[in-house]
């Protein structure tokens, strides 16, 4: 079932076309992939489908919804974002996670419910009552995971969540992410930089080039049948392992 879609997607800043996207659709219980060189247009692409960013041009269409200047705000809250950055608030680590929870109205029972069972299952529940400026920088990525899938998203947006982390920490972090995404009916897009990361979490992967979708299908497919030169150049430093022709093999 496709949740997210864009279609006609266009994109352009000071006269220049950032995106010429003519279709890109995220599916539920799917993780995607989003990758290409530094200004091929990911970060856009990923801030249009987010709703964070109004194209130039295209639709946005949320489970058959067009996104419209009226229902933006309620789509929103059907989506989360973890970004590069924990963008954690100086409190302790339950009241991060409650956050948003707060602000969408959800009662205090249901609130303390989420916020302990995501605690748990992302193994900080012994960091709860402390505060967050004493966290080593996988505890506080974990805090920004379960803040957004505490908020129980129809729609996971991973801005390459893993950069900047030690491989042992980030190797763990990974496939605890995969583990807890796999069975779900979250749709996911996932941007890293560091096509290793690629085999633990992703189902599809999409290359973008100039700010067009070039190929879309499994890693492996799209290792063993790459379209043109521009995706043998990328994906030259995704690991060829039985993982990574499959996709989602960290779970």
């Amino acid at each position: 079932m496709i949740v997210l879609e864009g279609q006609e997607i266009q994109f352009i800043k000071k006269g220049r076309t950032i995106l010429d996207v003519e279709s890109f659709q995220l599916e539920e219980g799917q993780v995607t992939a989003l990758i290409g060189v530094n200004g091929a247009g990911k970060t856009s692409l990923m801030h249009i489908l987010a709703l964070l960013q109004k194209p130039t041009a295209g639709r946005v269409i949320f489970k058959g919804l067009e996104a419209n200047r009226g229902n933006l705000h309620p789509l929103r809250q059907r989506m989360a974002f973890v970004f590069q950055q924990p963008l954690l608030l100086d409190m302790t680590v339950r009241k991060n996670i409650e956050t948003g929870l707060r602000l969408r109205k959800v009662s205090r029972r249901e609130i303390s419910k989420r916020v302990d069972n995501w605690l748990a299952r992302l193994g900080i529940d012994h960091l709860a009552d402390g505060p967050v400026r004493f966290l080593s920088g996988g505890e506080a990525q974990r805090v920004s995971i379960a803040r957004a899938l505490a908020l129980e998203p129809e729609v996971l947006f991973l801005d390459e969540p893993f950069t900047g982390l030690d491989t042992p920490t980030r190797g763990l972090l990974l496939r605890d992410l995969a583990g807890l995404l796999h069975g779900t009916k979250i749709a996911t897009l996932f941007v890293t930089h560091d096509y290793s990361e690629i085999p633990f979490l992703a189902h599809r992967l999409s290359v973008l080039e100039q700010g067009k979708i070039i190929q879309t299908g499994t890693p492996g497919e799209i290792y063993e049948q790459p379209k043109n030169q521009a995706v043998v150049n990328l994906l030259q430093w995704l690991p060829k392992t039985d993982s990574a022709m499959g996709g989602q093999g960290g779970c």
